[in-house]
């Protein structure tokens, strides 16, 4: 059996079940891809049966607003994922009549769609001849043909593209694509893979030259940033202030407290003397009945250090773009996890629950 014949027999007695595998409707098989770009399946799926009842067709998701599809989001991270789906819903309906285009390069061009994304829509809806290549494959073939260049930079996914049409199946794209994608999921993991059961161990480069650990090769990850966020928490009777996080930055879209971001830590009082706990103070009296320190929530990239601040007193200012709500509303806005978990950890306190 060549490569194809044997991935796909693989796939057959080992695949998961999973629902966006049972259609050919390119709606749920795009939101199930969106979804599962940088989060895995197991926390997905709860994600994936939610949003298809919620917004059953590409109609009821582009008539939604931005708040709602961002509150049901909640929880999964990287927002702009949930954004751009939005958009591109929107997109559908004034371009397509509502229809999925059923097309590669009009899937691609769509708001969010990436190579990868559209090959497995393209393939699994409609059977096109397109190889994905996601995280998964890239491993595969990686280790499979023995490429030791940095798959993250041109030369090593042009080669690794190579590679994998030299083994594609033109004639079962849909099978294939999820064949391979599975068994880097299953079979092929990153760490500690079983090779001596693996169905390609006679035929792998790296399994032979002993270089499994070592493959994929990537380029070195940029320096991780720190940010220092001191959030206000207000208690002015049953009220509170939140604002909406705006454009260019983390979190785009979702509501906080208000937040005073210093370059480094400060102390309490250091906060006290700051331009804009003075200007939101005013002339009332403010006091601090309790800190919550040493919160570490990591990005991507960043690691921030968090401090939130509860704190009594009179709203008399607010701050630009920030509205003023009662507590018990709070969890009706789209909030980061970040704020989600304190939430969480103090609602006896907060009484936001």
């Amino acid at each position: 059996m060549n490569f194809s014949e044997k991935i796909i027999g693989w796939y057959l007695k080992n695949k998961r079940e999973l629902p966006w595998r049972e259609t050919k409707d390119p709606y749920a098989i795009w939101l199930s891809e969106i979804i599962l770009q940088q989060t895995r399946v197991t926390q997905g799926l709860d994600y994936f049966h939610r949003f298809l009842e919620a917004f059953p067709t590409i109609f009821h998701l582009a008539e939604a607003t931005e708040d709602e599809v961002l509150k049901l989001w909640q929880g999964l991270g990287y927002y702009s994922r949930a954004r751009n789906m939005h958009a591109a819903a929107r997109e559908i309906v004034t371009t397509y009549g509502g229809v999925f285009p059923d097309n590669y390069s009009a899937i691609r061009s769509l708001k969010g769609v990436g190579d990868y994304t559209a090959a497995a829509i393209a393939s699994f809806a409609f059977g096109l001849p397109y190889p994905v290549m996601d995280g998964n494959v890239i491993r595969v073939i990686s280790r499979y043909f023995g490429i030791a260049e940095p798959c993250d930079k041109a030369e090593g996914k042009a080669q690794i593209q190579k590679a994998l049409y030299s083994v594609f199946d033109t004639k079962h794209p849909s099978e294939f694509n999820q064949a391979i994608m599975e068994f880097g999921a299953l079979q092929c993991i990153p760490a500690n893979p079983t090779c001596k059961n693996c169905i390609l161990k006679d035929s792998c480069v790296a399994i032979e030259k002993g270089m499994v650990k070592e493959l994929p090769v990537k380029s070195s990850k940029p320096a991780v940033k720190s940010r220092f966020f001191n959030y206000l928490v207000i208690h002015d009777g049953d009220d509170t202030i939140i604002k909406q996080r705006g454009p260019g930055d983390i979190w785009q879209g979702l509501y906080e407290f208000p937040l005073i971001e210093t370059s480094v830590a400060i102390s309490p009082g250091e906060l006290m003397k700051h331009p804009d706990w003075k200007y939101l103070k005013g002339k009332h009296s403010w006091k601090i009945i309790k800190i919550h320190s040493g919160i570490r929530h990591k990005l991507s990239h960043r690691i921030l250090h968090v401090t939130f601040y509860e704190i009594a007193g009179k709203i008399n200012r607010l701050p630009l773009g920030a509205m003023k709500i009662k507590k018990e509303n709070l969890m009706d806005f789209a909030v980061p996890v970040l704020i989600e978990k304190y939430l969480k950890t103090n609602k006896s306190l907060l009484c936001f629950y």
